[in-house]
């Protein structure tokens, strides 16, 4: 799931007494939703309304105003802590008036009016104290334009925002509360059990004695880690510390270390089974069942693995770096009998989203499983207790913190696009400005995209994108499932894009390398990854979105796999390398080969599989030609 580091919290003075309080309201929150996902929920607008307590409670206590500051300026953080409080308890106390009264038709009573501002400004608050300004400057935006720029009335706009479940409450916090919070708490769950730790050795096992094997490790690594932490920068902290040094041990430049770090990890949020908690979101939008999302994401996820994994490759045979020393690798046998049985609470969500049970369950399920399992073996129980419980439940309410704050103010700007209609607006807007050629709009969204992720998580921009973005691009005739993938995509890419490339920042903090070196290292690493959503808008099957298996499924393998080739080459062309060193004129040519095979046809399949046989066939003569004569 999509989790921030708590660096923030973390370094603010937090008494004995209040520690305490936290820890027990952290444990309680996780408790509720636990048996909420065994149980069933309340009805839609109380369950939201709860878990929106529970996070005002946990953010204004671990994100005070000012760290250092007096008691005056933390009695101001109680006081929004008990406003935020406030206006949830006024819908859950009165809640027959709330479901009774008609919305937008009876008069609003001056209570009503006072807690709804109070809940915009609270979740405004509470969401730059967790992750910053951009998105609660957007949402400021949005309710400007409302206010004065439209005819829509201001109790209309209250409505809208506090009394229904199309603003604060709507579907994006319900899906924060019913999927995210089960996930995370899953997460915090595999964690404790020392499940990093099986992942480590397993990607070192099968991966770290080939040519660049520490950066093969990190990104088979980070792609397993990724899947159940869902961030990039989490997953960076998580295991840049061990990949990076073991990278610029065999030789990789810093930079590079960096940015293979960052894209492994960034990678994390498309990889099923888990994802990160845009996916649950997307799900949501699209009325589908979360394993669906699974489905089409993984084709997609597949290619981008394999462009990271082969530009490591690559790199470390055109500047010849070897592996990791026998000696200092586990064996695969030994790591799967000491540690393998670790792998049973992942293989237990995917085999509950395939016999169709909900994902919050298949989660719930997992996670009571997670601490059992590491008992199995003496190797792997040694350590845990019910301490382990406790830090596990508290970890997962704190780490839900900034998606549950980012969704509810994401609601905000929902809430104002559908009572203004402003999405039909920027629907005709980006039609216009792409002049009806659908390259030119998924160019713009792909740009919006990566500007709105550079200062926002990936699950409000993805929220932002599809509110105003993605019904241009469906209009245009791009598939539903691949407009709101291509928006997902880019909204993720920006993790890695500079200037604002936070995942890339944090590996080339721990590579003591440039950001700026690392940064454009890492948009080179990850190239194919930012033409992959072009590849599957135009040839849907890349999703798996085909009308009859029967006969569609030759083609669907097919695509795949000229797309496979495709990524390859064009790694082999950006790192100077495909069966032997390649120079200027050979790079070209892969480019251009990797460019006709990522291009759907099988016209341009066949020109770019026959411009790779001609650089094979000039690379193997080069090769021959410099081999010494007997």
């Amino acid at each position: 799931m999509e989790v921030h580091s708590d660096e923030k919290s973390a370094s603010n003075p937090v008494g004995p007494l209040l520690k305490h309080i936290v820890t027990a309201i952290a444990v309680a929150m996780s408790l509720f939703h636990m048996y909420v996902a065994g149980f069933g929920p309340p009805e839609a607008m109380q369950f939201r309304g709860i878990h929106l307590m529970f996070t005002f409670a946990l953010v204004f206590m671990l994100y005070p105003l000012r760290p250092q500051g007096s008691s005056l300026w933390r009695l101001s953080d109680w006081a929004l802590l008990l406003l935020g409080l406030a206006c949830v308890a006024h819908i859950l106390l009165d809640y027959d008036y709330f479901t009774n009264r008609i919305i937008y038709i009876d008069d609003l009573r001056p209570i009503d009016r006072f807690f709804a501002v109070v809940a915009v400004l609270t979740v405004l608050e509470g969401t730059r104290r967790v992750i910053g300004w951009a998105l609660p400057l957007t949402a400021i935006i949005f309710l400007t334009y409302a206010i004065f720029f439209t005819q829509v009335k201001i109790d209309v706009l209250i409505e809208q925002l506090y009394n229904s479940t199309e603003g604060i409450f709507g579907s994006t916090l319900g899906v924060s509360a019913s999927y995210v919070m089960l996930f995370v708490i899953f997460g915090a769950f595999m964690e404790k059990s020392g499940t990093g730790h099986l992942f480590m050795d397993f990607a070192l096992s099968i991966t770290g004695r080939s040519a660049g094997g520490p950066g093969k490790v990190a990104v088979v690594s980070s792609s397993l880690f990724g899947t159940v932490s869902g961030s990039a920068v989490a997953n960076v902290m998580v295991d840049g510390p061990i990949t990076i040094p073991l990278m610029k041990r065999t030789g990789f430049r810093p930079p590079f270390a960096a940015a293979v770090e960052a894209v492994a990890s960034t990678g994390g949020q498309i990889m099923p089974p888990v994802m990160g908690a845009a996916a649950f979101v997307m799900a949501e939008f699209l009325s589908v069942p979360y394993a669906q999302v699974a489905l089409w994401a993984l084709v997609p996820a597949v290619l981008y693995y394999v462009s990271v994994f082969f530009a490591v490759h690559f790199e470390a045979k055109r500047y010849k770096l070897a592996g990791v020393p026998d000696d200092e690798l586990p064996r695969f046998g030994r790591v799967m009998i000491d540690r393998g049985h670790l792998f049973i609470p992942i293989l237990m969500i995917l085999f509950g989203l395939f016999l169709g049970y909900s994902a919050p369950l298949c989660a719930l399920i997992a996670a009571l499983a997670c601490l059992p399992v590491a008992l199995l073996r003496r190797l792997t129980r040694s350590g845990i207790s019910w301490k382990h419980v406790l830090d596990a439940l508290e970890e997962g309410a704190r780490n839900a913190l900034s998606v549950a704050m980012a969704c509810a103010c994401a609601g905000i700007v929902i809430g104002v696009v559908t009572i203004t209609g402003l999405g039909i607006v920027f629907t005709q807007a980006v039609i216009a400005l792409s002049q009806n050629s659908l390259v030119l709009a998924l160019m713009l969204t792909a740009v919006a995209g990566i500007i709105l992720g550079m200062g926002m998580p990936t699950t409000p921009a993805y929220i932002v994108m599809v509110s105003l973005l993605v019904p241009a691009l469906i209009k245009m005739g791009t598939a539903t499932p691949a407009a709101h993938m291509f928006a997902l995509y880019f909204s993720i890419l920006s993790a890695i894009t500079p200037p604002v490339a936070l995942a890339v920042f944090a590996a080339a903090g721990l590579a003591k390398a440039n950001m700026w070196e690392a940064g454009f290292a890492a948009m080179r690493a990850a190239a194919p990854a930012y033409i992959i959503p072009f590849m599957f808008v135009f040839e849907p099957s890349l999703l798996l979105i085909v009308k009859d298996w029967e006969s569609q499924w030759l083609s669907v393998l097919w695509s795949f796999c000229t797309a496979t080739i495709g990524v390859i080459s064009l790694a082999g062309g950006l790192f100077g390398w495909f069966i032997g060193l390649a120079n200027a004129w050979l790079r070209l040519v892969l480019i251009i080969a990797a460019l006709t095979l990522i291009t759907p046809g099988l016209v341009s399949d066949t020109v770019g599989l026959s411009l790779l046989v001609l650089v094979g066939l000039a690379q193997t003569r080069l090769k021959r030609s410099s081999e010494p004569t007997v």
